[in-house]
C-alpha cells in the first residue's frame, strides 16, 4: 500500500521562473504556446492536429516503426498500438530521453509513466480517439559521458568506453564488466537476481546501445503499449527532408528562435541558443555540425564539404546522415508522428517554449507541453523520523542551510531574530535624519553610516546568537540533516540521482504498478509516495 502527498511545483523550489510562470499561465509565458494542457485544451489540439493530417505519412510511420519491432518479442497491447497508428483518429503522447545505461536516474520512468496516465485518461474523455503513448530514444544523441554510468547507493557503476558518433550504434562490448561490477555490489536476493537478468537481457544480448535500450524499456512497460521511437532511421528521415532543406538553405530555425529569445523577459534564461544550421552530419563513428562558411557546407572537424548542389543530392540520396540538433528534433517528432503533446522536465520544457515561432514559421502544429511527473519515493520510516523532527513536506525541499535556521529558531525558547531591535533602530536614525534636515544637512550621511553600523552590528549578533543555539541543538540538527540527505542525495533532487535498482530491491514488480497507479499527469504538483510497511 502507498500513501501520497503532494506540494505545488513553485513551492518545492527547484523549478525556473519560466517554468513556474507557465504553469500559473503568466504572461510572458501565454504567448509562448497554442493549448494548455488541460482536458478543454487536448480538445483544441485534437482539431488542430486532425486539420493537418494531410501532410502525415501514417503509412511510412507504421512501416518504419514495424521494422524496428522485426527483432524483439512485444505484448499484444504494443502490436494493437502499432497497428492502431495507421488510423487517422489515433494520436501520440511522446516524450524522450537519452540512452542512460540502466535508465539512469529515476525521471527515466517518470516521463514514461506520465505518458501512458495521459493516454488513458484523454482516452476516458475522448472514447471516439485513440492515444498511444511513445517512447523517443535520442539515439542520435553524442554526449556519452552523460550516459555511460548510473548511480547505485552513493556509488558511481560506470561504462568504461571510448565513444565517437551517436550513441545509438555504440556496440555493448565492455557492459559484461560492468555487470560483474553491479553484481557484486546488488546482493543474491531473488530481486537482485531479477535485475541482474534484465541487465544482462538488455545489455549483454543485445550488440548495440539503441536495441538494448528499446529492450529495456519494453520490458518494463510492455503491458502498458508503450511504442518505442528511434529517429535514426532513413524511412522517418525521408518524411523530414522538406524541413532539413529548409534548414540548409533559409536557416529559418535561427532567424524564428532568435526572435523569440530576443522578446524574452530579462528574468527568463534562454536554455538554447539557435545555430545557424542546426543539423548534424552522422556517419561510422562521426556526428559533427554542418557549417556554411564561403559558400561551402563543411562538416565542422572533417575535411567533408558540399556544394549547394552536392549537399541536396547527399540529403535525397542519404537523409540518414542528417541528423537535427536540439531545436531541430522537436520539429522532427512533430512531423513524423500524430503528437498532441511533449511531456517533458523544467530544462526540456523551457527550451521547447522557445520553439513555437519556428513552428509556425514552417506550418507544423506546436504541440501542448506538459511537465512530467516528479516524485520523491520515501519510506513510511523516513516520513515518520521527520515526522517526530516537526519536519513538514515543504520543509524537506528547503535548502539544508535555510531547513536547519528553521528548525533551531523553532526548536529554541528564545527570540533569536532581532527584529524588534532593528525597527528600533530604524525609527530612532529616522528622527535624527528629520533632525538633521532642519539643522545641518551635512550630517545625514554620518547619521545613514551609523545606522548601517548598529544595525550590521544587530545582524552580526544574530548570526552569533543562531551559532551558538546551534551548538547546543547539535544532536537534533544532525538527524534533521540526516533525513533530508537520505531524501535528497546530494542536496538534490532523488529523481536526478538515484537508479530504479535500489527501490526494486524493497518493492520489486509492485514499483512500477504504483506509479501508474497514483500518479496524475494533469495534477500540477510534486508528488510524495511512501510504501507503507
Amino acid at each position: 500500500m502507498v500513501n501520497k502527498q503532494s506540494i505545488p511545483y513553485q513551492e518545492t523550489g527547484y523549478f525556473s521562473k519560466i517554468i513556474c510562470d507557465y504553469l500559473d499561465r503568466k504572461p510572458p509565458t501565454t504567448s509562448l504556446y497554442d493549448n494548455f494542457p488541460d482536458i478543454e485544451g487536448f480538445k483544441k489540439q485534437i482539431a488542430l492536429r486532425s486539420a493537418w493530417e494531410p501532410n502525415l505519412d501514417r503509412d511510412n510511420l507504421v512501416l518504419a516503426l514495424n521494422n524496428q519491432y522485426t527483432n524483439i518479442a512485444i505484448s499484444e497491447a504494443t502490436q494493437i498500438n502499432l497497428e492502431l497508428l495507421a488510423q487517422k483518429n489515433t494520436f501520440t503522447i511522446t516524450t524522450g530521453h537519452q540512452l542512460n545505461l540502466f535508465t539512469g536516474s529515476l525521471y527515466f520512468l517518470y516521463k514514461i509513466v506520465s505518458v501512458i496516465n495521459l493516454c488513458k485518461k484523454l482516452k476516458l474523455e475522448y472514447p471516439d480517439q485513440n492515444f498511444v503513448p511513445i517512447y523517443w530514444m535520442a539515439t542520435e544523441d553524442h554526449d556519452f559521458e552523460e550516459i555511460q554510468y548510473f548511480n547505485f547507493k552513493d556509488e558511481k557503476i560506470k561504462w568504461r568506453k571510448d565513444s565517437k558518433g551517436a550513441v545509438g550504434r555504440l556496440d555493448t562490448n565492455g557492459l559484461e564488466i560492468v555487470l560483474q561490477e553491479f553484481s557484486k555490489k546488488i546482493g543474491s536476493s531473488k530481486r537482485a537476481n531479477e535485475l541482474i537478468q534484465l541487465f544482462k537481457k538488455a545489455y549483454i544480448e543485445h550488440d548495440n546501445l539503441t536495441d538494448a535500450t528499446r529492450f529495456l524499456a519494453n520490458a518494463l512497460f510492455a503491458t502498458e503499449g508503450l511504442v518505442i521511437v528511434d529517429g535514426d532511421d532513413t524511412l522517418l528521415k525521408k518524411a523530414f527532408i522538406p524541413y532539413i532543406k529548409e534548414d540548409l538553405l533559409k536557416q529559418t530555425c535561427f532567424s524564428e528562435v532568435n526572435k523569440t529569445i530576443k522578446n524574452f523577459d530579462v528574468k527568463y534564461k534562454v536554455q538554447v541558443n539557435p545555430r545557424e544550421i542546426n543539423l548534424f552530419y552522422l556517419g561510422k563513428n562521426l556526428r559533427e555540425r554542418i557549417v556554411f562558411e564561403e559558400g561551402v557546407f563543411r562538416v565542422n572537424n572533417t575535411e567533408i564539404s558540399f556544394s549547394e548542389k552536392g549537399i541536396l543530392e547527399e540529403l535525397e540520396k542519404h537523409p540518414e546522415r542528417f541528423s537535427p540538433n536540439v531545436l531541430m528534433r522537436p520539429l522532427y517528432q512533430e512531423v513524423i508522428l500524430p503528437n498532441l503533446c511533449y511531456i517533458g522536465g523544467g530544462g526540456e520544457i523551457a527550451y521547447w517554449l522557445q520553439l513555437k515561432q519556428f513552428f509556425t514559421s514552417v506550418e507544423v502544429p506546436f504541440p501542448i507541453l506538459l511537465l512530467r511527473n516528479s516524485v520523491l519515493l520515501a519510506t513510511k520510516k523516513q516520513l515518520l523520523k521527520a515526522e517526530k523532527l516537526n519536519i513538514s513536506v515543504k520543509d524537506l525541499f528547503l535548502n539544508q542551510q535555510d531547513l536547519v535556521n528553521k528548525k533551531v529558531k523553532e526548536l529554541s525558547n528564545l527570540n533569536l531574530e532581532l527584529t524588534a531591535q532593528k525597527e528600533m533602530l530604524h525609527n530612532m536614525f529616522s528622527e535624527l535624519e528629520e533632525l538633521s534636515n532642519k539643522t545641518d544637512k551635512s550630517f545625514l550621511g554620518a547619521v545613514k553610516a551609523q545606522e548601517r553600523k548598529q544595525v550590521k552590528g544587530l545582524e552580526n549578533l544574530e548570526k552569533r546568537l543562531l551559532k551558538a543555539q546551534k551548538r547546543k541543538l547539535r544532536d537534533k540538527i544532525e538527524r534533521i540533516k540526516g533525513i533530508q540527505d537520505q531524501l535528497f542525495p546530494q542536496q538534490s533532487l532523488q529523481e536526478r540521482n538515484t537508479n530504479f535498482s535500489e527501490f526494486y530491491l524493497e518493492y520489486g514488480s509492485e514499483l512500477i504498478p504504483a506509479l501508474l497507479h497514483n500518479l496524475d499527469p494533469l495534477e500540477p504538483n510534486f508528488t510524495i509516495l511512501s510504501f507503507l510497511d
